[in-house]
């Protein structure tokens, strides 16, 4: 078993220990008390997974222009995003926005999920590419992951495809 495969099985385990409904909470208005995010126009979020950080009450930020990732093939596509749009449950049963995909506006901020990420930006996903893919394509953007503490690892192995996260947020500083 390789590294990353070890430490995906271990994120999860760590997750069922969490409640992650009150680190939802802690990590959403830690977010939204950050430069990064008070100054973005065009900030693309993720629908959460079972266990996976909900950082979806930043969509209550009026000000903003929200979007949300769907899968085609191995890419992701931009569409927009605000509460009352309907959501259909896709591949992976990730949940992905009814709206038309639209060019890729300049995005401002990018919130990506990840089972863990290390202090240097090295992030831990499920294994498929997909935001490592779509985060090369973009330029001038500012990364976001925020997760417990105790999904924050000492060290994740790099790839050079892996795309490093600009900003990682969790319960307590580090």
């Amino acid at each position: 078993m390789d590294k990353k495969t070890s430490l995906r099985i271990r994120a999860k385990q760590i997750r069922k220990t969490l409640d992650i409904g009150v680190y939802s909470n802690i990590l959403t208005d830690k977010v939204a008390d950050l430069d990064i995010f008070k100054n973005a126009n065009n900030v693309m979020l993720y629908y959460p997974l079972d266990l996976e950080i909900n950082l979806l009450g930043l969509l209550d930020y009026t000000d903003k222009n929200f979007y949300l990732p769907r899968m085609r093939d191995k890419t992701l596509e931009c569409c927009p995003y605000n509460k009352s749009d309907t959501l259909k449950q896709a591949k992976y049963n990730i949940y992905e926005p009814l709206t038309e995909c639209v060019v890729c506006p300049k995005l401002d901020l990018i919130i990506v999920p990840a089972l863990a990420i290390d202090k240097n930006g090295n992030r831990l996903g499920y294994g498929g590419g997909f935001y490592d893919r779509f985060l090369a394509g973009m330029v001038d953007v500012a990364t976001l992951v925020a997760l417990p503490d105790a999904l924050i690892f000492d060290e994740i192995p790099n790839e050079k495809f892996d795309i490093k996260i600009d900003y990682v947020i969790s319960n307590r500083d580090f």
